[in-house]
């Protein structure tokens, strides 16, 4: 099976008690441990420890996880990022909060990846026995899960590929400078059937251009844009829906200037499905299928 999911990401905050009202009050999280400098949060439909990791001092993305299915798995990914010649190390159980063994990999772009396949397990707010579809007591806009990040590259076809060599997923959209073109300007790909886990786009090496939470419905989507104005969140993009992957959509910023996104509906993705290829006279339409037009502080605001 390998990689199952984005499992989990470690981002920087410069203000921890601004971040805690951020992500506790307004998104809904809920706290599973808390250590010096860092706050372990979790959605409430998501079994795992923890999905999102605060960290105090800066701001950006310090690591991300996949969660794998088996030991094999680890040893499988230890060798092929090892032939495709990145950085990798061990990881012992124990070293990362409430996570298993595991391994290390540095990414061509200089991102951090952690994949493990054991982590203590909590449980969800609703149960698996006779369950009912949310919890009674909400808070904020009460985010089920965490979706997919975007992160950025000098050089999207050489992580691109070595996302694909190494991990085993598959590209679900590309945008390219030209149809048969190998270059790319930003590419969405996939470890399992969501039409994406993780995306690429041009811009410097270990940059975080954004993370983003699951939500129900287009419903959820306004839902969320009102309780960012209640809150007074920074609204980057209001509500819209996207020509890539299709799925609707609100982004906007944390305290510390990190960018968030709500994002629900999309498409299913398969292996054997065709890329679907976007063209630059395109773009806009492709980000934002509404206005068609690409804001160009949207792929300049990065951290």
């Amino acid at each position: 099976m390998g990689i199952l999911r984005l499992g989990y990401l470690h981002v920087r905050v410069t203000d921890m008690a601004e971040a805690r009202k951020h992500y506790i009050e307004t998104m809904g999280l809920k706290v599973t441990a808390e250590e010096a400098g860092k706050v372990y949060l979790k959605g409430w439909d998501e079994w795992d420890h923890h999905s999102v990791v605060l960290e105090e001092g800066g701001v950006g993305l310090a690591k991300l996880g996949f969660k794998v299915q088996s030991e094999d798995d680890l040893n499988t990914y230890e060798n092929n990022a090892r032939t495709f010649g990145a950085t990798v190390e061990r990881m012992s159980k124990g070293e990362e909060l409430e996570v298993g063994q595991g391994i290390r990999v540095t990414t061509p772009s200089g991102h951090v990846v952690e994949l493990y396949n054991e982590i203590t397990y909590l449980g969800n707010e609703v149960g698996y026995l006779n369950p009912y579809p949310f919890p009674r007591h909400e808070t904020g806009i009460s985010v089920p899960a965490l979706d997919h990040m975007l992160i950025m590259a000098e050089d999207v076809a050489l992580n691109e590929k070595f996302f694909m060599d190494t991990f085993g997923m598959y590209a679900v959209e590309q945008i390219r400078p030209e149809i048969d073109s190998p270059a790319r300007i930003a590419t969405w790909l996939s470890a399992g059937q969501k039409n994406h886990d993780i995306a690429i786009v041009s811009g410097k090496d270990k940059g975080l251009h954004h993370f983003a939470f699951q939500l129900e419905d287009w419903s959820k989507i306004l839902r969320a844009a009102d309780i960012f104005a209640m809150d007074d969140v920074s609204i980057d993009i209001t509500p819209t829906r996207h020509g890539i992957t299709r799925g609707t959509t609100i982004y906007f910023f944390d305290p510390a200037g990190n960018r968030n996104e709500t994002y629900a509906g999309g498409y299913r993705a398969y292996r054997d499905r065709p890329t679907t290829i976007w063209t630059p006279e395109h773009i806009g339409r492709g980000i934002f299928s509404h206005s068609r037009e690409l804001n160009a502080a949207f792929t300049e605001v990065y951290t």
